[in-house]
C-alpha cells in the first residue's frame, strides 16, 4: 500500500536573489502541522531552509507567520495535508531570505549605536 505524503513546495532566496523553488515530499502524517514538516525538511533533507518560529522555545507567536496557499497562516497552527502545498514568505514585509521576513516594524527594533 502506497503512503500518502505531503509535498511543500517552497519559496527561496533572498531579497536581492532570483526567487527559486523546492520541493520536498514527507511521508504524510495526520495531526502533524506546516511547522513539523518544515522543521523535519530542515533536520533531514536541507539545514538550510531558512524560517521563523519560537513558540517552542520562548512562547512567543507571530513569527510562524508565512503564506500557505497565498492565504496567511500561522505554521504551527496549518495542518500538513497529504498534497502539494505551497509555502511562501510574506509579501508585505522585508524578506531576508526563503521564508524568513522582518517580524517588526520599524519602530519597534533594537538598534546600535
Amino acid at each position: 500500500m502506497l503512503m500518502p505524503s505531503a509535498r511543500l513546495k517552497i519559496r527561496r532566496g533572498g531579497a536581492v536573489d532570483a526567487p527559486s523553488w523546492s520541493i520536498f515530499d514527507l511521508p504524510f502524517e495526520l495531526g502533524e502541522s506546516v511547522l513539523d514538516g518544515l522543521r523535519r525538511i530542515q533536520k533531514l533533507h536541507d539545514p538550510s531552509l531558512g524560517f521563523r518560529f519560537s513558540c517552542i522555545n520562548a512562547n512567543a507567536c507571530k513569527e510562524c507567520m508565512v503564506l500557505v496557499d497565498g492565504r496567511v497562516s500561522y505554521t504551527c497552527t496549518a495542518r500538513l495535508e497529504a498534497r502539494e502545498m505551497t509555502l511562501e514568505p510574506l509579501a508585505n514585509k522585508t524578506l531576508h531570505r526563503d521564508l524568513v521576513t522582518e517580524i517588526a516594524p520599524p519602530d519597534e527594533r533594537l538598534h546600535s549605536s
